[in-house]
Order: structure tokens, then sequence, then C-alpha cells
């Protein structure tokens, strides 16, 4: 069974790793209360849940410290693996293939859930299979095509071109889904 990555409490309220403890604070009050359950314009309990435990760690000197040390080592090794790929893959058609995968998805989430159309980049990084290093290529260039876009809560959310892109794009992903396979 895969071991579920940490979550990334400085990604969940959106700050820095060097900010202040001010700016923590000032920043969950806001996210607090754009996503609390009771908000019916914006209101979200497990992004509400995800905020509250970030903060619990982050709001306090000593758990910020003993976390620090941990996701430093996170990044660190996330880093690594990032090198690592980068020195052993320059095949431009595997980035072709992870764009479209991320298309893919995001196409998926709005058709099914079309009132919460977006996903986190940790999000996709779990569903992807892809380290947020290289994916964070990969939506620069989605986004500047146009295809997906973030949103106010920073998600990210195919367009109706990326979805046009998608189709107009389908008999070749399904040609190469079956070569693989009868490669396999």
């Amino acid at each position: 069974m895969e071991k579920e990555p940490p979550v990334d409490y400085y990604e969940t309220l959106q700050i820095n790793a060097n900010a202040e403890p001010e700016t923590v604070h000032r920043v969950y009050r806001l996210l607090a209360q754009r996503f609390h359950p009771d908000n019916t314009e914006s209101g979200n309990a497990n992004r509400f849940r995800l905020i509250t435990e970030a903060y619990e760690v982050l709001g306090t000197p000593e758990k910020r410290a003993q976390y620090d040390v941990a996701h430093q080592q996170i990044q660190k090794d996330r880093w690594r693996l990032a090198a690592k790929a980068a020195e052993t893959d320059t095949d431009f058609g595997t980035e072709q293939a992870v764009r479209m995968m991320v298309l893919e998805v995001l196409c998926s989430r709005r058709r099914l859930e079309p009132n919460e159309p977006g996903v986190f980049i940790s999000d996709l990084e779990k569903l992807t299979g892809q380290p947020r290093e290289h994916l964070e290529f990969t939506t620069w260039f989605l986004v500047q095509k146009k295809l997906i876009q973030r949103t106010d809560s920073s998600l990210l959310a195919i367009t109706a071109d990326g979805v046009e892109h998608l189709e107009a794009h389908y008999d070749e992903r399904v040609k190469i889904r079956r070569l693989r396979a009868s490669n396999e």
C-alpha cells in the first residue's frame, strides 16, 4: 500500500515557510472565515478542517519548529527526486503525456463536480503520480496556453479551450494507451 504524503501546512495556508507569526494568524483568520461551514457562499467543511489543523501546528512556536524540521527534509527529498528524474527524463513525449493526463483529471473533476471543478496541485500530484516540481512546469504551460486556469482559491480547473484540446487529441491518447498495453 502506497504511503500518503504528509500535508504541506504552508501550502494549505497559502503562505511562505518564512512567514511571520502575525502573517500566519492573519491568513488563517481570512481563510477560516472564507471556508467556515457556516459560510453559505464559500463554506467547505473539509477545507476548513485542514486550515484549522495547519494553524494549530504553524500557529504554535514549538509545534511549528518540530514541523519545520520534517518539512525541510521532505522538501530536500522532493528536490532530489525531481533532479534525478530531470537527469534521466528528457523526453518531450513524456511531458506531453503528463499534460494530457492533467487535462483528463481536471476534465473529469469538472464533469463530476461542476460546483467545485478545481483541484489543488497537491491533489493533482497524488492523482497523476508526478512530483510537484514537475507539475509546476506542466501547469505553468497549460495556464499560459489557456487550457487551465487558477481559481480565486488557488485551485486548478480546466477551461473550455482545455476540454476542446483534450477532445481533439483523444484519439491519439487511445492509440498511445493501446500501444503501451501491447508492449507490457
